[in-house]
Parts: C-alpha cells; structure tokens; sequence
C-alpha cells in the first residue's frame, strides 16, 4: 500500500477547498499511480510519499491563473498527468493531454477511465498535433523554454496564454528566449515548491519570420 505523508495532503486543503468527490478522484489517482509506477517508472520513486504537495498542488497552482471564459488547454508532454490530469480533477475545462510515449499514454488512458474524466488523450507528438487551436497551454518539466515556445506556437490563438511549471533557471531560459521570441511574461512564485515559479506567457509572436507564411524561428 502506497504511504503518503499526511502533512501534503493537509497543505493542499489549505489552499483549495475541494469536494469529498473531488478528494476520493485525487486518492484514487495517486493509488493508480503507485500500482502502475512499480511497473513503468512514470515518475521518480522518491516522490510518491509527497505526492499531494510534489505533484498534486504544484499542478493545481495553475488554476487561478486560467481565465474563467477559457474553454480548452493543450497539456504538453502529459507524462503521469502533471498538470493536465489533475486540473481535469479539479476544474470542468476542456483539456488536452498530448503524450507521444507508449507507457504514459497507456497510464492515462487507464486513469481518465478509472476516475471518470473527461479529458482527451492524445497519443502522438506534440509537432504532429494540427488544425486545432487551445485557448491556454500548459507544460511541466518538458523542455527548456524555447523549445516550449516552438512547441506552443501552432496550438495557440491570438490572446492564447501559456503557463508553464519553471525552476530557478527561469530568468536565463527567458533571456535565451528573447533571442528567437517577442512575447509578455510574468513570474510568479509556486505554491509548493521555494524555488519553484509558474511562467506566464501571452502575445507570444516570432522574431525575424513572417507568421502568414508559416515561417518559424530555428532554435536547437
């Protein structure tokens, strides 16, 4: 049986006030995450005892910074479901939980069944992902910025936001980031984690390339 330290959880209802409903799905999720990662490895070991402050607040954080009138999220590179699957937890956003890698994907599917979520899951890379448009992005642990930004860009709308979960290099990928992007950004610090901050993105357009034609900024 998975042991989870109780302090976590507490911490967690400190900053949301949820349903019983909502916190049998968390308790489910996290009993669905021990049993499927003594086989897949889908997150580190080391954090499962922490899960409500390490995984299930950090995601939750996001919310208050989605807009009520948002209708869909894009959630790249789902992994476990941080923070895609949780904010479908809590919220009755529309959202997308893009994940190329088999095992993951499987794991997501199996969790989106089991807690009775209407996210949709799509197996496939996020580049492959066309014609549809997300009026918010998120990402957590996926790529330094401006590959997050090159990955956002075609899934977005014009007043589109992204939010991405950051570390404490977060200053330097956005300077990198200047290099290649035109955009607004704003900093704030995570609710779970002292050197953790939530990056917030909006106008985000390319530099030195024509958006009619498709054009890019080439960034390694």
């Amino acid at each position: 049986m998975l042991e989870i330290d109780p302090a976590g959880r507490a911490e967690f209802l400190r900053y949301f006030s949820v349903s019983h409903e909502t916190l049998a799905k968390f308790d489910r999720y996290a009993e669905l995450l021990g049993a499927w990662n003594a086989r897949f490895n889908l997150i580190a070991e080391s954090t499962l005892p922490c899960i409500w402050n390490r995984h299930f607040l950090d995601s939750a954080q996001l919310l208050k910074f989605i807009p009520a009138d948002c209708n869909t999220i894009a959630d790249l590179g789902s992994g476990a479901g941080f923070p895609g699957l949780a904010l479908s937890i809590m919220s009755n956003f529309e959202i997308h939980l893009i994940e190329s890698i088999g095992k993951k994907a499987e794991f997501l599917r199996a969790a989106i069944a089991e807690l009775g979520l209407a996210a949709i899951l799509h197996h496939q890379r996020i580049e492959s992902l066309h014609n549809i448009k997300f009026d918010a992005v998120t990402a957590r642990a996926l790529k330094p910025l401006p590959q997050l930004l090159k990955l956002s860009k075609p899934l977005i709308k014009k007043n589109s936001l992204c939010l991405f979960l950051k570390g404490k290099q977060v200053d330097a990928e956005l300077t990198e980031s200047a290099r290649y992007w035109r955009f607004d950004s704003e900093i704030f610090p995570s609710l779970s984690d002292p050197s953790g901050r939530v990056l917030k993105i909006t106008h985000l357009q390319p530099k030195g390339g024509s958006e009619k034609n498709g054009a890019r900024p080439k960034i390694r």
